[in-house]
């Protein structure tokens, strides 16, 4: 543990200052919901696009990514390849058609077409899903930090905290947009300081890391053969194109900005400006982890501090000397990974440069959670409180739940970041939790859109199964050892899949069914 340098430390209070003024500029404008949830429409393009990747690059990627890389190999990459084709779905078919229902809520055409029920049951899932990923996001950027800093992870998470609910109650999703463009340039240009600094570092230079990663079979990507009980290439690809499809076809912070655009074609072009950034930008995360791997096989005395850290915050208080030893000689590089580029960032980087980078991680993290804030807040006024709580609602009243929904939000994304701390890998369990989530929502939405002849019955029907397989999946591991026979064989990221197909496949059959018997 060290303080930050004045320089340091200067650096990153004027980053999260300009972000509130950023704020208190747009709030001069942003007087009414149609400001705050779709600026109007009168985004260019390009900045979606760039607002969009910012919301991918998020600090999931930024530590999630180098530290998957340091402890396995590219594997994880494979979610990156699905994007052009799920990308290409969204933009022939989702844009076209959110734009044509106008509804600002990606979750009221499905009342429509089933009624009251699946539009609360998707409401659910996104919420859900919105806090597990901003909870995920506050707790790496806390993890990084708490190394630079020494302040406490809880600390951090809510001085943080403050400056987004603060700029995003005040300049809605106008002031989310243009900041996320500030932040996907600052982020960039942070991870690209961040290579050069390793490489510069590592004896030999780029010519050692990739010795290094072609000796520890470090830029694999996962074994090629029919293998879905592992984390192999196909269950990631299968993984990243359905969570794919579902960010760009149900994910509230994305169709919010097909309506923020002029047109549909701007919108279109947005999300392809955002796979043609995003996809060579988490390429180069994984390169950054691999740069790492080879800087600490270089340097191997300094994974014994990192590997001594670990082991004190898994073990009790009162643990002895030998048991931490112990765990720490049984440690693995997949069980550090994510404490790797902090430790890199305390020990390596210039005075000055910390400030820049840690800007850029904090980027990373407002980005994308600003926008759960916002889409979460829309989605709550939307489709919960003038749903079914207060229908004639009056343009004032409609601002202030937004605002006061974007605050609490913003708070529940603190909490569930605060009950993260200890996990093992944030990429993995916020893979997990997103699969879980993501996974009933797909379903219903490609039933509805694709089988137009499909009803209440059949959908609500489908939907039952399709939740209970989840359920199985999710939790079958924890059956006792004479039900063996009965856990889930496959491996988690493919919950999203066999849900997703399950909900699909059973609607399709049951209306087929019923038309037959008809």
């Amino acid at each position: 543990m060290k303080g930050l340098p004045i320089l340091d430390l200067a650096i990153i209070v004027i980053y999260l200052i300009g972000m509130i003024l950023v704020g208190v500029y747009f709030s001069r404008k942003n007087k009414n919901s149609e400001q705050f949830t779709k600026a109007s429409g009168l985004i260019p393009g390009w900045a979606i696009g760039l607002s969009i990747y910012a919301t991918f690059l998020s600090s999931n990627t930024f530590l999630g990514v180098p530290g998957k890389a340091f402890g396995t190999n590219w594997n994880a990459f494979v979610f990156s390849i699905s994007m052009p084709l799920a990308a290409w779905i969204a933009s022939k078919y989702f844009v076209p058609f959110y734009r044509s229902t106008g509804e600002i809520s990606a979750y009221t055409h499905l009342e429509n077409r089933f009624g009251p029920w699946a539009r609360a049951y998707a409401v659910i899932c996104f919420l859900l899903t919105q806090l597990a990923r901003m909870g995920s996001i506050f707790f790496g950027i806390a993890l990084s930090l708490q190394a630079l800093t020494g302040y406490s992870m809880q600390m951090i998470m809510i001085v943080m905290g403050i400056c987004i609910i603060i700029y995003t109650v005040m300049g809605g999703i106008e002031a989310v947009i243009w900041t996320e463009v500030v932040q996907a340039v600052v982020k960039t240009f942070g991870a690209l300081l961040i290579l050069y600094l390793i490489i510069t570092n590592v004896p030999g230079g780029v010519a050692k890391v990739i010795e290094i990663g072609k000796a520890d079979h470090k830029f694999s990507l996962g074994s090629f053969s029919p293998d879905f009980v592992s984390s192999s290439f196909w269950v990631v690809l299968l993984y990243g194109f359905f969570i794919n499809l579902n960010n760009f076809g149900m994910d509230q912070n994305y169709i919010q900005r097909y309506h923020t655009a002029s047109s549909s074609k701007a919108a279109s072009k947005s999300i392809w400006l955002c796979v043609w950034l995003y996809v060579p930008a988490s390429l180069l995360f994984f390169v950054i982890g691999s740069a790492l791997y080879a800087y600490y096989q270089v340097n191997p005395d300094l994974i014994l501090a990192i590997k001594h850290q670990v082991a004190v915050e898994r073990l009790p208080l009162n643990a002895s000397a030998a048991e931490i030893l112990k765990v720490q000689n049984a440690l693995v590089p997949a069980d550090y990974g994510d404490k790797i580029m902090p430790h890199f960032m305390v020990n390596k980087i210039p005075i000055g440069l910390v400030g820049l980078i840690v800007s850029a991680i904090l980027s990373a993290a407002m980005s994308t959670i600003s926008s759960g804030m916002n889409s979460s807040a829309t989605v709550f006024t939307v489709d919960i409180y003038k749903r079914y709580f207060k229908k004639d609602i009056s343009e004032k009243q409609n601002l202030s739940v937004l605002h006061i929904a974007t605050v609490v939000f913003g708070l529940l994304g603190m909490i569930a970041g605060i009950a993260m701390i200890g996990v093992k890998s944030i990429l993995d369990v916020w893979w997990e939790l997103s699969g879980i989530f993501a996974a009933g929502m797909l379903g219903l939405f490609l039933l509805g859109i694709v089988s137009r002849q499909t009803k209440n019955h059949e959908a609500i029907t489908a939907t039952m199964i399709g939740i209970a397989v989840i359920i199985w999946m999710t939790f079958s591991h924890l059956l006792p050892p004479e039900f063996e026979t009965f856990r889930n064989p496959l491996h988690k990221n493919m919950i999203i899949v066999v849900g997703t197909l399950t909900i699909f496949l059973t609607g399709i059959i049951l209306t087929r069914i019923k038309k037959k018997s008809a």
